[in-house]
């Protein structure tokens, strides 16, 4: 009988004991949770900051690549407004030179010859189409400016993973960045087949706008950024390739540290390489950097053509978890 109780107390107490382990276990879980959805929200928050800290870099060249259109659309405009006064002050001379009352319809016909043979139809007739056309064009070229940088910047709040053209990614990204590196460098692409992939294309237009700024930087006088495509089986490469001053070898395997920069001071955050490999990895993909000094860098990033479905692998942890 007193064996019996004893077991029966050690019994109760291992299932207090399990209890309480249970409860234990809970809020550690529950403050794991915590803390995992507060390092999202910092990462997001510093992935953002050093977005617009990469705006701010290249506003300037953003602000010139709009200003130039506008400055040729507003001369179209004033070169318009005179053709139109000389429409229009040969259409008044018309009215009254056709109107009963004039006093000296002969002094009005005369008005009309002579304004008449002031304009050549000929070449306005080509030249306002013209005008009309270009002007088009770079009220286009400002939109699609705009709109790129509108992308661009969006915050974490837009991540939505979709399936694109990397082509157009990459070429909506020079959009914005070519002003920054065409008085330095020469970007030539060589785009290979690529399917399209799936993936959050703001937080790729980051990479690749990081990418070229430091290949620009990179270069002091002149040279070449190439940017080049490919695929093999189920993933696709994009290559950033420049002719700039190259990375020491002792440095490359920190360049993806945070803060990390061997730029001078206001040229960098030490953000963009290490913000660009956490979008990467984010993706299932890889990063990889060559260097030489004195010849340049290339970088490659590799990705998946498609995500694996969160669905089964929530459902593969899950199985993983429970005991066999």
């Amino acid at each position: 009988m007193t064996s019996l109780l004893a077991l029966v107390i050690a019994n109760h107490r291992m299932h207090v004991e399990r209890a309480n382990r249970i409860v234990e276990l809970s809020t550690l879980n529950a403050t794991m949770q915590r803390m995992n959805e507060a390092l999202e929200e910092a990462q997001d928050q510093l992935v953002q900051s050093e977005k617009m800290a990469s705006i701010g870099q290249i506003a300037a060249g953003v602000a010139h690549e709009i200003n130039n259109p506008i400055g040729y659309v507003l001369s179209n405009l004033g070169t318009l407004d005179s053709y139109l006064a000389s429409l229009f002050g040969l259409l008044e001379a018309y009215t009254e030179s056709e109107c009963p009352s004039s006093v000296s319809q002969q002094a009005s016909l005369a008005r009309v010859r002579a304004l008449r043979e002031s304009v050549n139809f000929e070449f306005l007739r080509g030249d306002i189409v013209a005008l009309l056309a270009e002007s088009r064009d770079g009220i286009l070229r400002v939109k699609h400016i705009v709109q790129d940088l509108k992308d661009f910047s969006r915050g974490g709040v837009d991540d939505v993973w979709e399936v694109v053209n990397l082509h157009d990614a990459i070429d909506r990204t020079l959009n914005i960045v070519r002003n920054e590196v065409k008085y330095k460098a020469r970007i030539e692409t060589r785009y290979g087949n690529l399917p399209d992939v799936e993936c959050i294309p703001s937080r790729l237009h980051q990479v690749f706008l990081n990418l070229i700024v430091n290949a620009g930087q990179a270069i002091d006088a002149s040279g070449t950024i190439t940017i080049s495509t490919g695929a093999s089986l189920s993933e696709i490469w994009i290559r950033f390739e420049d002719t700039g001053c190259g990375i020491p070898k002792e440095h490359l395997h920190r360049i993806f540290e945070p803060f990390f920069t061997t730029k001078p001071v206001g040229q960098g955050t030490g953000l963009g390489l290490s913000v660009s490999y956490s979008i990467v990895r984010r993706h299932g993909g890889s990063i990889e950097v060559e260097s030489e000094v004195g010849r340049g860098s290339r970088f490659t990033i590799r990705l998946p053509v498609r995500q694996p479905c969160p669905q089964l692998a929530q459902t593969d942890a899950v199985s993983a978890a429970e005991p066999v």
